[in-house]
């Protein structure tokens, strides 16, 4: 199973704030939040839960994130440790002498408290979380957009005829590359994977002169597991543009209404609009949907969407 997820900017209370959206071939969900970060994606995942749960999954993320062995050490204890809020969880911390005023250890630890209670709860599993590469979504299982990945080299600025030239060819290398993966997506055949992984690793370690895109080709190197996903899990999308397909409804719906004021607004709006998403994705009546559930409608009766979506799962 497989999520995309992607965020554009929104408006509340004159203030602005940030729409995350998360999908799915069959469901779509919108939430406004003052904030874009890591830490406001994960509680977006960890659902209606507001535990932080220290055990095995929070301290293999602390590692991954590389933060202090000896604050690491500390923390641990024989038993998961669980704690029902934010503020236990801090007062922990500030007991294991923990300094709770530095944003950015205290930042990575909440992470991580946060990734805990997701694994505690049984949320997210092996899902392919697949985004464009901004960092705050880079999370568990972890999947590029392909589409953004060569968007950096549409960017580059050639300066001479010849960088242009090496320019040309690595895009038409990737490109190639790209739709033999759409055709590995098609007809997956295990046996080929180490075949297109040397076959990325020939196009990705060129070295062409041309210092930038050189320097990008290395980056794009360092992320070959997360471009190479699919050959794991051939279910997924190459790219976000389910999502921001999805960002359009919102985006239009704040060009026309710019964004709301009262918290009861913010949450109907992102709601509405992730119910009308989701059953367009089901193929049902949005209207059919409303008229059923407020009790309007005659002979439209539709099932509660989340055992369509189980179903279909």
């Amino acid at each position: 199973s497989y999520v995309t997820v992607d965020d554009t900017g929104a408006r509340h209370s004159h203030n602005p704030c940030y729409a995350t959206h998360i999908g799915g071939p069959n469901f779509t969900v919108f939430r406004t939040t003052k904030s874009k970060s890591r830490l406001n994606f994960l509680s977006l995942l960890r659902g209606g839960y507001q535990d932080y749960v220290l055990n095995d999954a929070a301290f293999e993320y602390l590692k991954e994130r590389r933060a202090d062995a000896a604050v690491t050490a500390g923390l641990r204890a024989l038993e998961p440790q669980r704690f029902c809020n934010q503020v236990p969880f801090l007062a922990h911390l500030a007991d294991k002498g923990i300094n709770i005023f530095d944003r950015q250890e205290i930042g990575t630890l909440a992470e991580a408290g946060l990734w805990g209670a997701i694994r505690h709860h049984g949320l997210v599993g092996n899902m392919v979380i697949v985004s464009d590469d901004a960092g705050q979504f880079r999370v568990g299982n972890h999947a590029l957009c392909w589409v953004h990945g060569e968007r950096l080299l549409q960017k580059l600025m050639p300066a001479t005829a010849k960088e242009e030239r090496m320019l040309t060819m690595v895009r038409d290398l990737v490109w190639r590359f790209y739709k033999a993966l759409k055709a590995y997506k098609q007809n997956p055949y295990p046996q080929s994977a180490p075949a297109f992984r040397r076959r990325f690793d020939r196009i990705f370690t060129l070295r062409t002169g041309y210092e930038a895109l050189d320097k990008l080709l290395e980056r794009l190197h360092r992320r070959k597991n997360e471009l190479l996903k699919v050959l794991e899990h051939p279910d997924i999308p190459l790219h976000t543009n389910a999502s921001e397909n999805d960002l359009r409804t919102f985006v239009t719906k704040r060009k026309i209404s710019g964004g709301t004021m009262s918290e009861d607004g913010r949450v109907a709006r992102d709601v509405m609009l992730g119910l009308m998403k989701t059953c367009q994705k089901l193929g049902l009546s949005f209207y059919h949907f409303l008229g059923d559930r407020l009790g309007i409608g005659k002979g439209h009766a539709v099932p509660p969407l989340p055992a369509i979506i189980l179903a279909r799962a």
